[in-house]
């Protein structure tokens, strides 16, 4: 064999041997952005291939989220719809929209965008009213109602003119999951987002393990007290939780809690504190968590066991004890 071509075999078997070598390629750090957004706290957590920080763009996203579905921008497109200076849409609130017409739907009303004139009357909402009296219910729940809005060629039509429209029960849940998109289109497969207890996790934690999730123990004192009711294990979570146990006051010695019933219009007197869902996406677990605590407990049980995107974990009060308890796929979840 020639000298050439002996060197040539030579190189090639070397070269070969070099792409067989597994390479221990060092993998990027985490990196952390917090702050305070949308009148809560957020906190993200991500690994990104390149080790570039996003807080910049992640900002960015959040004043064009706020943009559009925020009531307390006064320029925002849902406000402008809600003061009837525009009837015209753009993509968040488009998607916000379908998302809740199709809750609605499915819960036979217990979530309803429509609400806000309601929640506004009892002092929850963007507006600060007065103790509504019986017949200002009855008089604003003639326009309340998620039949009572359509979309139409990206135009929202209301059937009367004082429809409001409060998305604060599914745009948060909508917000991680437009901050999770960013992160995976920037090449991200390990991060968590949580903004005000929202959550959306994938892949693995700083130390390469699932994510471990915990869900709180209701408390009516305006301070976290970190107790966990319970703990998830996952590497695959959209989860939002929605409660009565801190937004609520006493009147004549009567608890109201933020939690109103569009079909009554009264806020809710049941022994739910707290609901959890987990669904295929964020603002869907937004939407149902809010829908379950309209419902109750025993409701909101069979409506997660009747549909198979969610699944429910629900805390509730029974004289001074807490209890607990889940559908069934949502044990699957808890950490043992």
């Amino acid at each position: 064999m020639k000298k050439k071509q002996l060197f040539a075999l030579v190189f090639i078997a070397i070269a070969m041997i070099f792409l067989l070598i597994p390479f221990n390629k060092k993998e990027q750090p985490y990196t952390t952005n917090q702050g305070k957004v949308f009148g809560t706290f957020y906190n993200i957590i991500y690994q990104q291939p390149q080790g570039k920080n996003l807080n910049d763009s992640i900002i960015k996203t959040f004043q064009e989220f706020d943009a559009s579905l925020s009531t307390f921008n006064q320029t925002s497109t849902i406000s402008k719809i809600n003061r009837n200076k525009s009837d015209s849409t753009d993509y968040f609130f488009r998607k916000m929209y379908e998302e809740a017409q199709r809750v609605s739907s499915l819960t036979n009303g217990a979530f309803d965008i429509t609400v806000a004139p309601l929640v506004n009357a009892w002092g929850f909402g963007f507006k600060q009213e007065v103790f509504p009296t019986q017949t200002t219910i009855d008089s604003i729940l003639q326009y309340v109602g998620y039949k009572k809005i359509s979309l139409k060629n990206n135009f929202l039509q209301k059937q009367d003119s004082r429809i409001q429209i409060d998305a604060s029960a599914i745009a948060k849940g909508f917000s991680v999951d437009i901050v999770a998109n960013l992160l995976e289109k920037n090449g991200c497969e390990n991060f968590l987002v949580d903004i005000g207890g929202e959550i959306v996790a994938k892949g693995k934690n700083p130390k390469g393990e699932k994510w471990t999730i915990g869900i709180n123990k209701p408390t009516e004192s305006p301070i976290q007290t970190g107790e966990i009711q319970s703990v998830l294990y996952s590497n695959d979570i959209a989860m939002a939780t929605s409660g009565n146990y801190r937004q609520f006051y006493y009147k004549d010695g009567k608890k109201y809690a933020h939690t109103i019933d569009p079909k009554t219009g009264q806020p809710v007197q049941h022994q739910l504190l707290s609901a959890t869902i987990v669904a295929p996406t964020c603002m869907t677990a937004d939407a149902f968590a809010t829908a379950c605590m309209v419902m109750g407990t025993e409701k909101s049980i069979a409506l997660c066991d009747s549909i198979a995107e969610i699944e429910g974990f629900f805390i509730y009060s029974g004289g001074d004890s807490l209890f607990s308890v889940c559908s069934k796929g949502f044990e699957k979840l808890l950490k043992k």
